[in-house]
């Protein structure tokens, strides 16, 4: 059963403001490129992307609580401090 994306109405309006589509938040989740355990039980999906409108590479993260078949939506962002989020594998 493929995983449903709630994205509730706060991040709605987070993401609108700071320009990330629902699709490309729908896009992160359902293809994550690294996922991450984060307080409260939370967790954080993100992945690389170019940004043209920034013309340089960028982190897309989604943070959200995932609930049986669900992944909920609290905030999303980008930022460009990939070093300081992305999680080498060791």
């Amino acid at each position: 059963m493929p995983l449903e994306v709630v994205i509730k109405e706060h991040a709605i309006f987070e993401a609108e403001r700071r320009g990330i589509t629902e699709e490309f938040i729908r896009f992160v989740v359902k293809t994550p490129q690294q996922k991450l355990p984060a307080k409260k039980g939370r967790i954080i999906i993100q992945n690389k992307y170019y940004d043209k409108m920034e013309n340089k590479e960028m982190l897309i993260r989604v943070i959200g609580i995932e609930k049986f078949e669900k992944f909920i939506v609290i905030t999303a962002y980008k930022t460009s401090k990939i070093n300081k989020y992305w999680k080498e594998e060791r």
